[in-house]
């Protein structure tokens, strides 16, 4: 569970629900047609711009917004290189004998054993690793998109209860109610995009880069096992992922390691 999405998305809420029930009579805020408006107009107009299955594929990849846990970049690299260990000392068919938690890599590494060439390896992996970003690309666009269209349908609920109000100006006592509904679809609005989808889609975008970071980790790491190359040069490439800080913290611990590995 990723708690800064459910937190934040729960206290930005919490917060404005507050405000209005501290400031007066809460059921002032709350009028269906302005929501229908909002809401149903926000996803009938993002439907035009994407096909069905990317509209609903969204709410599927939204979910990994609350719900995702990458893995330790560390951790996956000091995995591999003992993986490139045990292939250097025993051959490519001990692999088959290590338990490997990611799935991507040890997808990667089933190819190994199997014998295929670097080629259709890469090839294969670079494929899985383009429809995972995929994926999060269409999520977050179909947010982003949400986000540009709920205030424009927001001020469209606004405009027609304007007309509305305008229309029955015989009663001047209700001139002020009405207003305060117009502009409820403004409000709406404003939260749909500005709290919820918005959001998500900076958050889609930063779990695609965090994902084909740590996919293109085990492309690296798979590709060099079977070349043969030494885990420690392996451990050094995969740590120019790493942040700067972390890199040069772990790189002397780590390099005797397995410097003592491969002796």
């Amino acid at each position: 569970m990723d708690l800064a999405t459910l937190l934040g998305l729960v206290g930005a809420i919490g917060m404005v629900l507050a405000a209005m029930f501290f400031g007066g009579d809460a059921l002032i805020f709350v009028n269906v047609p302005s929501l229908l408006i909002v809401l149903g107009g926000t996803m009938a107009v993002v439907m035009i711009k994407f096909s069905m299955g990317q509209f609903f594929g969204a709410f599927k990849v939204a979910a990994r917004a609350f719900s995702f846990k990458l893995e330790s970049p560390e951790a996956l690299i000091e995995k591999i290189v003992s993986l490139s260990n045990v292939a250097r000392k025993e051959g490519m068919l001990a692999l088959e004998n290590e338990e490997i938690e990611n799935d991507f890599l040890n997808e990667g590494i089933k190819m190994l054993i199997d014998g295929n060439n670097q080629e259709v390896i890469e090839t294969v992996m670079n494929k899985d690793l383009q429809q995972t970003i995929d994926r999060h690309s269409w999520g977050a666009k179909v947010f982003s998109a949400a986000g540009d269209v709920a205030p424009a349908m927001g001020m469209i609920g606004t405009l027609i209860g304007l007309v509305q109000m305008l229309s029955n100006m015989d009663d001047p006592k209700s001139i002020g109610p009405a207003m305060a509904v117009a502009l409820l679809t403004t409000l709406y609005g404003a939260m749909l995009a500005n709290m919820v989808a918005l959001p998500l889609a900076d958050k889609l975008n930063l779990r695609k880069m965090d994902e084909g970071r740590i996919r293109s980790m085990c492309i690296d790491g798979v590709l060099a096992i079977q070349s043969g190359q030494n885990p420690r040069i392996i451990e050094s490439m995969l740590k120019t992922y790493l942040d700067p800080k972390k890199r040069n913290d772990d790189s002397a611990g780590s390099s005797d390691d397995a410097m003592g590995e491969a002796a």
